[in-house]
């Protein structure tokens, strides 16, 4: 039986802490505004060049910490083309209805020959821990899942800019060079800006049978201009920033638009998860996106935010449904309408 009041007390004590945060947050921005606003007044370009390093850095938060694997993998690792390494985590296929041992026996009693790979791409600022419920379910229904940690995120070591800095390109291409390494995809789970990460990587010629994006990101330059609103830049500022960060991206701007590449490329089908309630991208995005995809499908919650769709048992199942093929081709709920805790 529990002490009366302790509910009461803990939940004061996490509205505490999380008041605390948000002070510590809008004090560090005030810094930095005034910062910027010195510097804009005397060099618009080092303006450009600090904005451009606050862009690049990822953020940090115990949602992006969460681990929620089972049990390990096999840890590898590769390189990059820019000399990134990136740490690599694959789980062996344990069943599925179409997975056979390596002479046609059923699976169960010998090594097992997968149905296909699942890649799991994590977003700004997170691992591959994130994306762990994914992992047992997919194994089940017979595919080996790799998951892996981009440049200065996680376990992986510093991007091209340096520790704790990094690009939208640079894990793009992290997810290309695993999958050279680690065969076809039959789809990728991507979440957040992983998503357009991943849609970058395919209009750059990545193979991939399905996505299912979570959460997903569709405007990144919508994302760009909501960052310089905040941090209060100029106009030339903005134009400077948006200078530097072609040249560091290696490429227009524009490519890095998930809609553009809709228009411009071919794409696979898409299965979309969005939750009304995420505060970080909001549900219209992800219902757009759906709409606009040429075989695209939208799975709607409520309740589960921006993160917890990630170990919702219901998201993964309906994931995991998608992207096998070994049953009938019928659509997803298209709602699932339901509260996470």
């Amino acid at each position: 039986m529990g002490v009366p009041g302790s509910k009461k007390s803990t939940t004061v004590r996490a509205d505490r802490r999380r008041a605390a945060r948000r002070r510590k947050a809008a004090l560090r921005l005030a810094v930095v505004r005034a910062r910027l606003a010195v510097l804009q007044a005397v060099s618009p370009r080092r303006a450009a060049r600090l904005a451009l390093d606050l862009w690049c850095t990822p953020p940090d938060g115990a949602g992006r910490r969460r681990d929620d694997r089972t049990a390990p993998g096999t840890l590898t690792t590769v390189t990059t083309a820019a000399g990134s390494r990136v740490v690599v985590e694959t789980w062996a296929a344990t069943g599925g209805e179409g997975a056979t041992s390596p002479d046609g026996d059923p699976a169960g009693t010998r090594a097992l020959t997968e149905v296909g790979v699942v890649y799991l791409a994590h977003g700004w600022g997170g691992w591959r821990g994130q994306l762990g419920a994914f992992v047992e379910p997919l194994r089940a229904a017979g595919y080996r899942v790799v998951a892996f940690d981009a440049p200065s995120h996680g376990d992986s070591g510093p991007g091209s800019l340096g520790r704790r800095r990094s690009t939208m390109p640079e894990l793009a291409d992290a997810l290309a060079t695993v999958v050279r390494s680690h065969g076809e995809p039959a789809a990728v789970v991507s979440h957040s800006l992983g998503t357009a990460t991943t849609v970058l990587a395919v209009r750059d010629g990545l193979p991939a049978g399905r996505l299912v994006l979570v959460a997903a990101i569709a405007d990144v330059l919508g994302e760009l201009d909501g960052f310089a609103d905040v941090l209060r830049l100029s106009r030339r500022t903005r134009e400077l920033l948006r200078g530097l960060l072609s040249d560091v991206a290696g490429r227009p701007l524009a490519e890095l638009d998930v809609r553009e590449t809709l228009r411009t490329h071919p794409v696979p089908p898409a299965l979309v998860v969005h939750d009304r309630a995420d505060k970080e991208v909001p549900y219209p995005v992800g219902a757009a996106l759906a709409a606009a995809w040429p075989e695209g499908e939208l799975l709607t919650t409520d309740g589960l935010g921006h993160h917890r769709l990630l170990r919702d048992p219901e998201v993964v199942r309906a994931v995991v449904d998608y992207v096998t093929p070994l049953r009938p081709d019928t659509p997803v709920e298209p709602d699932l309408a339901r509260r996470g805790a």
